[in-house]
């Protein structure tokens, strides 16, 4: 008879593996009183048309009631942590306020004004977050926030762990010292709170379908999208698993009691300077105002401690959205990329794309394989692309994670309900733009027409088709109809390479054809630089040239793309924390040759 020993050996490797994956253990806390999940609170939105599924915990074995409208069941709280689970049928969407009622042996917990509609989250960092107060026609907008039927609810930042969690922190709702953390109704008072996307969006699915619509912000101002990512698929990459290794290792290691120590350290030297200053203006007979160094408070930030910074594998993930995982909701919209995209430190387009597809993939493991999911582009701010410095600002780094967002949400496993949305046209030199109701309106006509129904609602996506050399010229085909929203100006954006992989801002014309339904379908693109082109580019730029539209309509921008293979050079390595000392020459080198291609143009143009 074979040993039993090597079996037990293999289901104990796949356990710890399994193990690993999950993230590091949190000790289990079992409550002392009864508790419902942080998502449930009054005035929220309920998912129509799924199970409504409501959880929390009590003290083991104890049972508990819970009651929503005319509805009611029991459960008994159970394994380590006491937890209890309730789901009830799916409802239609409905306006009419329900009363959440759950009780335990000892404590009654009740909610009110509960509606059932659709439910979105806004994810990304700071661009989604950003608030509608800041914005512009924040006034216009607000002033038409009477939208009862509109609701919001907001994990800040701070909730990031380094650990899968199981329930909302309390401080990080709304903020710490906030009192009121239940979901808000909509108003001029209160939209003027809300991310500025998520209430354009918002507002206008509610408005046109006449349903409660709650919106979700978990976004995080400087999260990178390795944080976003759910921990469990970087399981299912090599680099991503090597990466997620590397991260874990930099927590094990990491002590508290040293960086405290660290710290103290820190501010002992700086007082003892500030003390030593003083004395010499005292001296001196002279009055200076310095700044007294603040002694340390034993408070450490997220971004300190490794596995929990917005930077780090699954971070932002684990407390602010995954946090939630039980709660049936209908879509994400996601807008985040500039902390990938800084040049000389984090920008690795191929990673990107890779963990790009993770999260996607991550999401829908976790909240349905079949949720609808739109990415809107990373946005353009910054010094915007002109034909005086054209060449030089097609050095970016940002338009090469555009590309890696846009190839990566393509290679997700399910293209249904997906949508790339750009936003490279909305340029204000900030880091923060303030155009984002163009980008919460973009989403909303999505949404409205490809997921809602609604055809009168003008929605429509294009794409870029081939490029083939022609007597000097690259002829570029595409599966609609591209033209300037004002269907009369020059064509912009466009720059062209030989072989040498040097680009040149480029001139842009449409093939004539008498046939009426390939009419601006066909444009010739070439630069008396280049003689034999082979590849070209469109809207390469952080704040990029670029004015096509599909079908000519507004808001319908053509995607940025580029029909060459090249690299991003400088492409630094997840595990590396001195990356930016060590692309540097890359970067260097690059600018050199972007500048001297500039030069070169200019020179040509002037004579």
């Amino acid at each position: 008879m074979k040993s039993p020993l090597p079996i037990f050996a293999l289901i104990c490797a796949i356990l710890s593996t399994l193990s690993a994956w999950a993230g590091p253990t949190k000790p289990q806390v079992v409550p002392e009183k009864l508790k419902v999940h942080g998502i449930f609170r009054s005035h929220m939105v309920i998912q129509r048309d799924e199970p409504i599924t409501i959880w929390g915990w009590a003290p083991i074995g104890s049972v508990v009631e819970v009651s929503f409208g005319k509805n009611s069941a029991t459960s008994k709280a159970a394994g380590e942590a006491g937890r209890w689970e309730v789901t009830f049928e799916p409802q239609a969407a409905n306006s009419g306020p329900q009363m959440l009622i759950v009780k335990g042996a000892k404590a009654t917990v009740k909610m009110e004004d509960i509606l059932i509609g659709d439910v979105w989250v806004m994810n990304g960092q700071s661009n989604m977050a950003f608030g509608l107060k800041a914005v512009y026609q924040a006034g216009f907008e607000s002033a038409q926030a009477h939208l009862p039927q509109l609701r919001h609810f907001r994990i800040q930042s701070g909730a990031e762990s380094e650990y899968v969690e199981t329930d909302i922190n309390e401080d990080f709702i709304f903020g710490k010292d906030v009192e009121d953390k239940n979901w808000r109704v909509v108003t001029p008072e209160t939209s003027l709170d809300m991310g500025a996307i998520g209430f354009v969006f918002g507002s206008r699915l509610q408005r046109a379908l006449q349903i409660p619509i709650g919106i979700i912000d978990n976004s995080r101002g400087g999260a990178s999208l390795e944080s976003l990512v759910p921990r469990h698929k970087f399981a299912d990459d090599p680099q991503a698993a090597d990466y997620l290794k590397w991260v874990d290792g930099r927590r094990a290691d990491f002590s508290f009691e040293d960086f405290h120590k660290a710290q103290m350290d820190k501010w002992v030297a700086s007082e003892a300077k500030y003390q030593k200053d003083i004395a010499s203006d005292k001296e001196k007979g002279v009055t200076k105002k310095r700044r007294r160094p603040g002694k340390p408070d034993g408070s450490i930030r997220t971004w300190s401690v490794p596995g929990r910074s917005p930077s780090d594998a699954a971070a932002c993930y684990n407390g602010m959205f995954g946090v939630f995982k039980g709660l049936n909701i209908k879509g994400v919209a996601f807008h985040q990329g500039f902390n990938n995209a800084m040049m000389n430190t984090s920008c690795k387009p191929k990673f990107y794309r890779t963990l790009m597809k993770l999260m996607v993939d991550g999401w829908r493991d976790d909240f349905g394989e079949k949720l609808p999911v739109a990415i809107i582009g990373l946005c353009a701010g910054g010094k915007a692309q002109t034909r005086l410095n054209f060449e030089e600002l097609g050095l970016s780094s940002a338009a090469y994670i555009r590309e890696s967002q846009r190839l990566g949400l393509r290679d997700a496993e399910d293209q249904s309900d997906t949508v790339f949305i750009p936003a490279y046209d909305q340029k204000i030199p900030q880091l923060h733009t303030k155009k984002k109701k163009e980008l919460g309106l973009r989403t909303a006509r999505w949404a409205l027409n490809t997921l809602y129904g609604m055809e009168s609602v003008v929605w429509e996506t294009g794409e870029f088709v081939s490029a083939v050399p022609q007597e000097g010229k690259m002829l570029l085909t595409f599966d609609k109809p591209v033209r300037v929203d004002d269907f009369g100006s020059e064509i912009e954006g466009f720059s062209i390479a030989d072989s040498s992989g040097t680009y040149y801002m480029a001139e842009a014309i449409y093939l004539e054809t008498k046939d009426k339904n390939e009419r601006y379908k066909q444009i010739f693109v070439s630069s008396p630089l280049v003689k034999g082109p082979v590849s070209v580019r469109y809207a390469w730029s952080r704040a990029p040239m670029g004015n096509l539209k599909i079908n000519g309509i507004p808001w319908q921008q053509l995607q940025s793309f580029r029909t060459d293979q090249i690299d991003f050079s400088p492409e630094v390595t997840h595990q590396d924390p001195d990356g930016g000392k060590k692309n540097s020459d890359a970067v260097k080198i690059l600018k050199a040759a972007a500048a001297e291609s500039l030069k070169e143009r200019l020179g040509t143009v002037a004579n």
